[in-house]
């Protein structure tokens, strides 16, 4: 059956490219510690089960390292020539979009097919695994209609990635983090704490600190996904959904979103509002999240009424 572990060795075998790419980069004055980074992030894609809950502990420790003492840097590799974009972008127009939207069009797609045949592709993994194939595709048309070098599609990844650095795992470090908090009893912690907050049978007080201690607890977090267990267990299980009887597919779906609200203002979520002023070489590295606060915060009033309002029913 097809599954996680595909995935995994997809994903594992590029990260190891990248290693053998940035270590063969000799003019890159920091090489050995991308080539690090990257090999440590293959290895535990490819034996992560293999080496255990401690080894992977010392795995993210080492990638913690890396990033922390500054060994990573950007590559001075050069990307494709400008001319040589220029040619293919008059040669081939709007069609070379095609690659590019092959990879949602196979994900949905196959999402939908692989469904229907749940002894070929694990359930649970049917939209990954369609997203996966459909890179795959989009790679090999690639190769067949524009004849780039090998290395090339790796070259330009490396590159990227490159100039994303760290930040690139950042989200799964946070993702982990919640699910940390949750697991250790932060989630009553908090739950007490509103509890003393809230007025006795206020469900507009419930709505209002559950929705904007997700965006807080996200904006502390850097991710929605780490603050969502914690909100969930302290304040959106026990009060709105037991006490108060809202619909949990509302509770939850409407939380992630306020949650998101504190995504746009926060600094931790270096991935979305850092990284892009770097790449831009914007001179205020804040630029992105001041631009993005005006809309946050009046997406976060509407989810709070939208949360009150269907949920609640």
């Amino acid at each position: 059956m097809i599954g996680s572990g595909f995935l995994y060795a997809v994903a594992g075998v590029v990260f190891a490219i990248f290693a053998l790419l940035s270590a063969m980069d000799v003019e890159h004055s920091r090489r050995w510690g991308n080539a690090a980074f990257y090999g440590l992030i293959a290895l535990s894609f490819l034996g992560g089960d293999r080496i255990g809950d401690v080894g992977n502990g010392v795995l993210v420790l080492g990638l913690v390292a890396i990033a922390g003492f500054g060994w990573m840097g950007r590559s001075t590799r050069p990307p494709t020539a400008a001319v040589e974009r220029e040619a293919n972008a008059a040669k081939y127009g709007n069609r070379l979009f095609v690659p590019a939207l092959l990879i949602p069009a196979t994900a949905l797609i196959g999402t939908l097919l692989f469904r229907q045949f749940p002894d070929l592709v694990d359930p649970k993994q049917v939209t990954l695994v369609a997203l996966t194939m459909g890179v795959i595709a989009a790679l090999a048309i690639c190769y067949i209609w524009l004849r780039p070098r090998p290395a090339t599609p790796f070259v330009e990844g490396v590159r990227l990635m490159d100039s994303v650095g760290w930040a690139a795992v950042l989200p799964q470090m946070l993702a982990s983090l919640g699910a940390v908090f949750a697991l250790s009893g932060v989630g009553e912690v908090v739950g007490r704490i509103a509890g003393h907050a809230i007025p006795d049978g206020s469900l507009v007080g419930a709505v209002l600190v559950y929705a904007i201690g997700m965006a807080a607890f996200t904006m502390v977090m850097g991710n929605a996904f780490a603050a969502f267990p914690v909100m969930l267990a302290g304040i959106g299980m026990p009060l709105l959904i037991r006490r108060f009887g809202g619909d949990p597919a509302v509770v939850a779906a409407i939380g992630m979103l306020a949650g998101f609200c504190g995504t746009l203002m926060t600094p931790m979520a270096a991935n979305f509002n850092l990284v892009p002023a770097a790449l831009l070489d914007l001179k205020d590295q804040s630029a992105v999240i001041k631009a993005q606060v005006p809309t946050a915060l009046a997406l976060l009033a509407v989810n709070t009424i939208l949360l009150y309002w269907l949920g609640f029913r």
